[in-house]
């Protein structure tokens, strides 16, 4: 007689680190039962309802392939042979481990550990301990390795920039790091995050390792990126892919400009600014950038300085379209995701290690991915436009 398997002695294996699928895993068993435990549910259901007399007949015996091994299910039957179950059709021979992907879906959504546990307790009558979820999440490290290895298109006609910080634990302390997010257009106008990558620091240095991997894995050619003010950005960019225009944040330049303004003036001061930034061209756009310096440069010398300084990377947008320069002038698209990724974190005050964030960040990734099915607004002209301005280029990408 098969010995009836014990929810609580695989949970003890379970927090005891013992296999939890494949042969002899314990998951398999425990599914086993969850499976056997539904399809009474629905038998008794069905038997009830049932207006002929009716009653139980046996069970039948059939081996079923899951994603945590192979097990045999015995399904009830009816003596009228009507019951047809749901949990597991007649002639199914392979269920979805619904424990495992309930998890994954849980945590991808941003629950934490505790509130996963809630849900599965209150949903399956199973409790799962924190380390036992996180042996589960841990399936996902296969997944991240190898979409963070995968091969890129060779040319991507935008691409911007940024990052966003974490706590993370490291040698018992935590610290602060930064993850590095690249968000591209591809030619065909579909959003893709190219890359993850976590630093301590942001800075130029790292930049040009994570420049350098895009091109590694396939990347030759961007022809516009679009980055935030951090000091050697776009030299960075330009010793991995010489031809690539930068286009400095001109938002992240009017947040950062504004800080060193007096409140007094902020309003009158913005007015102006706005007479540069909002130009139709650059030379007018310079006249009304030497107009803001004669008016305001002895009491904000160091703001029109640094309007100066980076006014060759500002102004890259000023050569292009409408339609390019609205994609191109800022980094809120890429700050739009990573408003994503904050919300999937907000139930997370720091990470217990690197792989805690990176794993979660991917699911936050995937989740996004799934609203970037259709194309950038307009990008068929997008597209002719840039031909014009970068021709020869896109030849190869659009097999002219």
């Amino acid at each position: 007689m098969e010995k009836k398997f014990d929810l609580e002695e695989a949970l003890e294996q379970i927090k005891a680190g013992a296999k939890i699928d494949g042969k002899n895993g314990v998951l398999a068993p425990l599914i086993k039962q969850l499976t056997e435990a539904a399809l009474e549910a629905e038998i008794e259901s069905h038997l009830s309802q049932e207006l002929a007399r009716n009653r139980r007949n046996g069970k039948s015996k059939k081996t079923m392939k899951s994603s945590v091994g192979e097990f045999e299910l015995e399904v009830p039957r009816d003596r009228n042979n009507s019951f047809e179950p749901q949990m597991v059709k007649k002639h199914q021979t392979h269920i979805s481990n619904q424990l495992e992907e309930k998890m994954l879906s849980l945590y991808a959504l941003g629950n934490s550990y505790s509130q996963i546990s809630e849900h599965i307790e209150e949903m399956y009558g199973v409790y799962f301990s924190k380390a036992s979820i996180s042996t589960v999440t841990d399936k996902i490290i296969p997944m991240l390795t190898e979409w963070r290895e995968r091969p890129l298109q060779a040319l991507y006609p935008f691409v911007w920039l940024d990052a966003i910080h974490y706590k993370v634990k490291e040698d018992g302390r935590y610290i602060s790091k930064a993850f590095y997010t690249v968000l591209g257009v591809g030619i065909d106008g579909k959003k893709e995050i190219l890359g993850l990558y976590l630093n301590e620091s942001e800075g130029a240095k790292f930049w040009l390792q994570v420049l350098t991997d895009l091109q590694n894995r396939g990347v030759e050619d961007i022809l516009i990126a679009s980055v935030d003010g951090l000091k050697g950005f776009p030299d960075a960019i330009n010793a991995v892919f010489p031809q690539t225009e930068v286009q400095l944040c001109v938002v992240h330049q009017i947040r950062n400009s504004i800080k060193y303004v007096a409140s007094k003036d902020q309003k009158e001061f913005m007015r102006d600014l706005k007479l540069v930034y909002k130009a139709e061209t650059k030379e007018s756009a310079e006249l009304n950038l030497d107009k803001l310096e004669e008016k305001w440069g002895k009491k904000y010398n160091l703001v029109i300085k640094s309007w100066r300084n980076n006014w060759d990377n500002l102004s890259v947008y000023f050569a292009y379209p409408k339609a390019i320069r609205k994609v191109i002038y800022t980094t809120n698209i890429i700050e739009s995701v990573h408003r994503q990724f904050r919300t999937l974190t907000k139930t997370k005050g720091a990470f217990p290690n690197d792989n805690s964030l990176l794993k979660l960040l991917y699911m936050g990734i995937k989740n996004a991915e799934k609203k970037w099915s259709m194309p950038i607004w307009n990008w068929s002209l997008t597209l002719s436009q840039l031909d014009i301005f970068f021709e020869g280029r896109l030849d190869n990408a659009l097999n002219l």
